[in-house]
């Protein structure tokens, strides 16, 4: 190689090193959002078949899992599960369940399912799955309230699709069995006054509502052009509206946004069972948060079985990890002593309902700011590395420096 071409390329070779060390952080910062998603055991994931909310027309009910976790997930130690049945497990409640049905005889749910008719076939398997988050009792993957008694309800048709005049009539079925938690884990676009009225008698007869804050995002295409707006039953004054958080205690980037929340849950990279066979399934959405509020719930009234449907609910908020949406600490709930000097009073939320701060765009933005910034770091590094160099090299006749020349000496 020529000494030029070997200048040039020392030349080169020092801009790429300076490139390369600025390189590595824009790419982590453009990938970082991708690495929060959650994985089913915290760490390394497990890899388990989806359960989905819903089905197409044509599509087979959900196929039996062959697979089983092999580690309790992230969302039952972040509940603190295991120090929360010591001091309680919901016996004597039973949770009313609006969603796809319950197969009664599912594993981890055999003889505490209550499910008449087509509540009883559940082809999607969602409403199981939820099932098993309540009550269930498979061992490490038990759910928050393993000694509560599940009423199935169907609130939507044998594909998972919601229907207010089925969710309306479920709320009326739970209230006239005397379900003391309504969990309604499908989420309407639309007020129905049909349901205005179930959800307003259930509250007068002590049930404590608790509903999910939006529908389970779309299993095909993106939530960017959808705009915020209130969901039902979650709108409904003195409805427990929860929606669904990763790890850090932020929503997914897909999760549909709304406004109104009372309350944030695990709500992905969630594992439970099916309606068919023994093997688990990984699960998300507002759906999952709002049947882990509704376990904590059960927990709550049997812990404090004279406490009103609006104490139980204030329990829940005042006791909340505090963030922008108060996170649900399941332990917190059963074992913090309410009415100190620092309390709120009783009755009264302990925080607004706030709105969820949409930051998918803002957090793109950031990212594309963050790597334009980087880059523009390394040209410039590279461009003052080059007016440094270039001169000398030409005042030495593009010949290699050697030891003991002056920046400025020609041989």
């Amino acid at each position: 190689m020529k000494p030029a071409a070997r200048e040039a390329a020392r030349l080169l070779s020092g801009a790429g090193l300076a490139a390369a060390l600025l390189l590595p952080t824009a790419v982590t910062a453009h990938t970082a959002p991708r690495a929060t998603l959650p994985a089913a055991d915290g760490k390394k994931g497990q890899e388990l078949p989806a359960m989905p909310s819903a089905l197409d027309a044509d599509a087979a009910c959900t196929a039996p899992s062959r697979e089983r976790a092999k580690k309790q997930d992230w969302s039952r130690q972040r509940l603190d599960l295991d120090r929360t049945h010591g001091h309680g497990v919901g016996a004597g409640v039973t949770v009313a369940l609006v969603d796809t049905g319950v197969a009664p005889d599912a594993d981890g749910l055999e003889g505490r399912v209550t499910a008449d008719g087509t509540a009883a076939e559940d082809c999607v398997g969602h409403g199981t799955f939820l099932a098993g988050l309540i009550a269930g009792t498979d061992g490490r993957l038990s759910g928050v309230a393993p000694g509560a008694r599940i009423l199935a309800l169907r609130g939507t048709d044998t594909r998972g699709r919601a229907d207010s005049a089925l969710v309306a009539t479920a709320v009326r079925e739970a209230t006239e069995a005397g379900a003391d938690v309504i969990a309604v884990t499908v989420a309407l676009p639309r007020r129905d006054r049909e349901l205005t009225r179930a959800v307003a008698e259930a509250r007068r007869a002590g049930a404590v509502v608790v509903a999910a804050a939006t529908p389970d995002p779309p299993a095909r295409g993106g939530t960017d052009t959808i705009p915020p707006r209130v969901y039902w039953p979650a709108g409904e004054p003195g409805v427990l509206s929860v929606a669904d958080m990763l790890p850090g205690g932020l929503r997914p980037e897909r999760a549909l946004p709304t406004t109104g929340i009372d309350l944030a849950a695990p709500g992905a990279g969630v594992v439970s069972g099916g309606p068919r066979g023994d093997g688990h399934y990984l699960g998300a959405g507002a759906s999952v948060a709002a049947a882990y509020a509704a376990g904590a719930a059960a927990v709550v009234r049997a812990a404090h079985p004279d406490d009103s449907p609006e104490a139980v609910a204030h329990r829940l908020t005042a006791t909340a990890y505090p963030a922008d949406i108060p996170q649900l600490d399941a332990y917190a709930a059963v074992t913090t002593v309410l009415g100190g000097p620092d309390a709120p009073p009783a009755g009264e939320r302990a925080a607004e309902r706030v709105a969820v701060r949409d930051t998918s765009d803002a957090d793109a933005a950031t990212e594309r700011a963050t790597l334009l910034t980087l880059l523009g770091s390394a040209l410039v590094l590279a461009v003052l590395w080059a007016a440094f160099t270039l001169p000398r090299a030409r005042a030495r006749g593009w010949r290699p420096a050697r030891a003991g020349d002056g920046a400025t000496t020609k041989d």
